[in-house]
């Protein structure tokens, strides 16, 4: 079936499979979060971005392999509240940004900072930290090699605009960063995961980026 990333609480897995590899797209919680299951096709390793909510739903995603690594986007707790199962449930590898690891009550293994890789098998996985949603909050880009772009953006990034800022140092920051990390190095054809509700690409967005610098949200 062609991937749609239309999920729903509830609802079953929306698939991508890519060449190399396979992301499992769940939606989960009262705050309707996705969660992405990216699993290696050449070994078979897998990794969880946000184990947001709903544990038995993640951990029947998961499934008898496992999870190496679980990549936590942010600190907000809407993306958090089933981590400490899940890790107990696996013995995963916590992972998160430097600047929101103390905001998370699951104790972080690795600190993630701007460039940094995170493999899930071959796969490799490169960190963008993006500040103004939350101080720490990390983005991951998969360069595939076989096409476009994948990036998981957490919330700051949605169809239509940045994620929640509450001071006008966070709005700014937050747009620098997504227009010089992102928009600037990325093609449109990249591919945007985030952390809640239906995917996009950056070419859908890029024609907006002066209207949200405009209307400052």
């Amino acid at each position: 079936m062609t991937y749609s990333g239309a999920v729903k609480v509830g609802g079953r897995a929306d698939v991508h499979e890519l060449t190399d590899l396979m992301i499992s797209k769940v939606a989960v919680g009262p705050m309707d979060n996705n969660a992405y299951l990216l699993r290696c096709r050449a070994t078979g390793e897998q990794l969880l971005i946000d184990a947001a909510n709903e544990a038995g739903t993640l951990l029947r995603l998961i499934g008898d392999d496992g999870i190496a690594s679980v990549v936590t986007t942010h600190r907000h707790g809407d993306h958090w509240q089933a981590l400490g199962e899940v890790v107990a449930g696996t013995g995963a590898r916590t992972y998160a940004g430097r600047y929101d690891a103390e905001g998370i009550p699951v104790p972080t293994d690795v600190l993630v900072d701007d460039d940094d890789t995170i493999q899930v098998g071959r796969v490799r996985l490169t960190a963008r930290h993006l500040a103004g949603h939350t101080p720490g909050s990390i983005a991951l880009v998969y360069d595939d090699p076989h096409g476009a772009p994948h990036l998981f953006t957490g919330d700051c990034l949605f169809p239509g605009g940045p994620g929640r800022t509450t001071r006008p140092e966070e709005f700014n920051s937050l747009m620098d960063d997504l227009e010089t990390k992102l928009f600037d190095v990325l093609p449109d054809e990249t591919w945007i995961y985030p952390g809640h509700g239906n995917d996009t690409t950056l070419g859908e967005e890029r024609p907006h980026l002066a209207e949200w610098r405009a209307r400052g949200w």
